[in-house]
């Protein structure tokens, strides 16, 4: 996983930690993407879920990066892919 499949999959993509925690639940996602320099106090609560729930977590070294893969202007500790 990486910056470029983020970028191809922008219609398929939850941007933020609330919406992403809110979609594991909802069982709506494939795949969650964790920014490493992010806050952890954020970021353990996304991946201790996707961990719990069986659902990769991958993790890119930018949250100004994956934002920008987005299509946001502004940094994002955590995305999650739709199924």
């Amino acid at each position: 996983m990486s910056y470029e499949k983020v970028a191809q999959v922008k219609e398929q993509l939850i941007i933020g930690t609330k919406q992403t925690l809110k979609a594991i639940r909802d069982g709506e996602v494939t795949e969650v993407v964790i920014a490493v320099d992010a806050d952890q106090q954020i970021t353990n609560k996304v991946s201790q879920l996707a961990k719990e729930m069986n659902i990769p977590c991958i993790q890119v070294d930018s949250k100004k990066k994956l934002g920008k893969a987005c299509g946001i202007d502004v940094g994002t500790a955590t995305v999650a892919i739709k199924q």
